[in-house]
């Protein structure tokens, strides 16, 4: 895994920007110039889009709409900042990927995961080489919010965020090869020491 892709997913407020940070200040430490990016977004059409997805009330798209913005979202990324990085050499280090896709949209809100995969495998066809899933209690994420969110997704409540939670440890089972579940409830400092003993052995 000389250049890996390497995403960062999980329930909002788990921890993930922040993970994100440590693991780009680690490969920079190695002499590394790690891309670090984001979804929605990550490249300027991207962005666009995410101002679509993320304002407004939350029925504002239904969910297959929204699985056709991620899609497109994602594609821009791709093409303009992903893959570009990757072949000259980068590693890619993403706050979410398509597995948000997969357990928001697919999972949480709605039966529509085949859609979603179909979506991913016509437009997309990449997965991530190491996706860590930071695991936290919803309502402990939930009472780190210090202000309310502008978010449509993180204001969908508590159950909303169970569910995704669920979600996301059943994609740890079932791409076991890829994702790493980690301990979201302890200190930042430990998460990221967890993240970069996996990464000490994965990306030697």
């Amino acid at each position: 895994m000389s250049t890996p892709f390497i995403t960062f997913e999980g329930i909002d407020g788990a921890g993930k920007s922040t993970q994100v940070q440590s693991l780009a200040r680690l490969f920079r430490k190695m002499n590394r110039d790690p891309l670090v990016t984001r979804e929605p977004g990550g490249s300027a059409g991207a962005e666009d889009i995410r101002r679509l997805l993320v304002a407004g009330d939350q029925g504002r798209w239904s969910v297959e709409t929204e699985i056709l913005l991620f899609t497109a979202a994602r594609r821009d990324h791709l093409e303009r900042s992903i893959q570009p990085a990757l072949k000259a050499g980068r590693t890619v280090i993403s706050d979410r990927f398509a597995d948000s896709t997969r357990v928001y949209q697919g999972a949480a809100r709605a039966s529509t995961r085949r859609v979603v995969d179909r979506l991913h495998s016509l437009m997309i066809g990449r997965e991530p080489d190491l996706t860590f899933i930071i695991d936290l209690d919803p309502a402990i994420a939930l009472s780190r919010r210090r202000v309310p969110r502008a978010d449509r997704f993180e204001n969908m409540g508590l159950d909303f965020q169970k569910a995704v939670r669920t979600g996301f440890l059943a994609l740890a089972e079932e791409f076991p090869d890829r994702c790493v579940v980690v301990n979201g409830d302890d200190s930042p400092e430990k998460v990221a020491t967890d993240v970069s003993d996996v990464i000490g052995e994965r990306c030697p």
